[in-house]
């Protein structure tokens, strides 16, 4: 029976003492084991994961470990269980804790910095100076500590968001994906509506990135890719207008929308040499660009044209300054509709399928959930 000292239950929602956890092992090795349910602390909750999103990352995580971190090095063969963009049902409720309640719906934020840091006393908690200390109150959950390819998780209190009625599971574990686009515009700062945005990369956090955009007034919103029905959803989802760069040039077309100037802001979500250099050339002078992806090899870059057209360029790690929440109210109020890039849905037991389907893109996956709930689930063939 799961009893910890100083932990609050319901009677109404049980926790059993054991859970059922997928765990890395060697690379692109996963194994479902039983984990001993952990134990939230003074300001953490215990979630129950009712369904969580794969990104593209986990993917990156299970192949070649970075950019988890566990123990001070890679996370294989640690019992470590990844997986990050989770929501779930709060479950226990550690001392002290009264900001929520048991049977709350909620969703996550990865990142909850150590607390007493400069970075975190500025807000900036996904560059917490204490990064990977969870001695010191450091989590990243997915990357430095156990993430959400589980039936249960541990969040601390500043990670949750309430999740309305009216929003169901699936579209909840894209509020992580949501605050990502939200936090890079936010940490670009000031943008007026009216203002224009263009979003490199038709991916989940591109995708969602013309959404918010859009929701925030920016006019126009362009979206590059080279994926049609991923740029079709870009149109749905807000876009004014959407480039295939096979077949025109985006800096061109991007001025011509701008009237010869360029973009005000950029987010670039593609992480390749070509389209960081596209975003360089298609930004105004004094403009901003949003470094949104992880390049997988060192990028080499005009970096002349940058500083002569005094050009800003800010990197983002995950969702901070509280953007999740912010994407939360959008999405509440059904100011987009995030579900478009939700295509595919598999039970727990069966993630490594599900993670086949969004790694190699099978039947035009975009983002694959998988759940804990029975109720609902589809299979992919019925996608």
């Amino acid at each position: 029976m799961y009893a910890p000292a100083g932990v609050r239950l319901s009677a109404d929602l049980p926790v059993p003492a054991q859970m059922k956890a997928w765990v890395l092992g060697n690379p692109d090795e996963l194994f479902l084991r039983d984990k001993p349910v952990p134990v939230p602390g003074r300001a953490e909750v215990l979630v129950r994961i009712d369904a969580v999103a794969i990104c593209a990352t986990d993917l990156e995580v299970i192949h070649g470990g970075s950019p988890a971190s566990i123990q001070g090095g890679l996370p294989f063969n640690k019992n470590f269980t990844p997986g990050h963009e989770y929501m779930g049902t709060v479950a226990a409720l550690g001392p002290e804790v009264d900001e929520f309640g048991i049977g709350e719906r909620v969703s996550v934020e990865i990142h909850a910095g150590c607390g007493q840091c400069k970075r975190c006393r500025q807000g900036m908690y996904t560059s917490c100076l204490n990064y990977g200390n969870a001695a010191k109150g450091h989590r990243a959950n997915g990357f430095t500590t156990d993430g959400g390819f589980a039936e249960y998780a541990i969040n601390h209190i500043n990670t949750l968001a309430r999740v309305p009625a009216t929003m169901g599971d699936a579209e909840a574990t894209l509020v992580v994906t949501a605050g990502t686009s939200m936090y890079g515009l936010t940490e670009l700062g000031g943008l007026v509506a009216g203002e224009s945005v263009v979003v490199i990369g038709p991916g989940p956090i591109g995708l969602l990135a013309v959404a918010v955009a859009k929701a925030l007034g920016a006019s126009p919103v362009i979206l590059t890719g080279t994926r049609n029905k991923r740029l079709a959803i870009g149109r749905e989802l807000g876009a004014d207008r959407v480039i295939n760069i096979a077949d025109e040039n985006a800096v061109d077309v991007v001025k011509q929308l701008t009237g010869g100037i360029g973009a005000d802001y950029v987010v670039e979500c593609a992480g390749t040499e070509a389209t960081v250099n596209q975003a360089i050339h298609m930004t105004n002078r004094g403009g901003k660009i949003c470094l949104a992806a992880f390049p997988h090899a060192p990028v080499t870059i005009d970096l002349a044209h940058l500083v002569k057209n005094n050009i800003y360029v800010y990197g983002i790690r995950g969702e901070g300054r509280s953007a999740t929440r912010r994407a939360m109210a959008l999405m509440a109020e059904k100011r987009f509709d995030a579900t478009k890039i939700h295509t595919h849905t598999f039970a727990l037991a069966d993630l490594p399928t599900a993670l086949r389907y969004a790694r190699e893109r099978v039947d035009d996956a975009i983002k694959v959930v998988v759940t804990n709930r029975q109720a609902g689930i589809a299979s992919a063939a019925a996608e």
